[in-house]
């Protein structure tokens, strides 16, 4: 999936949901679709 398929709303959410400990990739990608790969990606940008 395309960063560009992302609000920056919905970017600021996966990334902030990403660094919280109590949220799994797994999480992230049920409700956004996108793999922990992608998810690193964003976060390095």
């Amino acid at each position: 999936m395309k960063l560009s398929n992302f609000t920056n709303r919905e970017i600021d959410r996966i990334i902030e949901m990403a660094w919280e400990d109590r949220t799994t990739f797994e999480a992230i990608y049920h409700q956004f679709k996108i793999t922990e790969d992608k998810v690193i990606e964003m976060m390095r940008l």
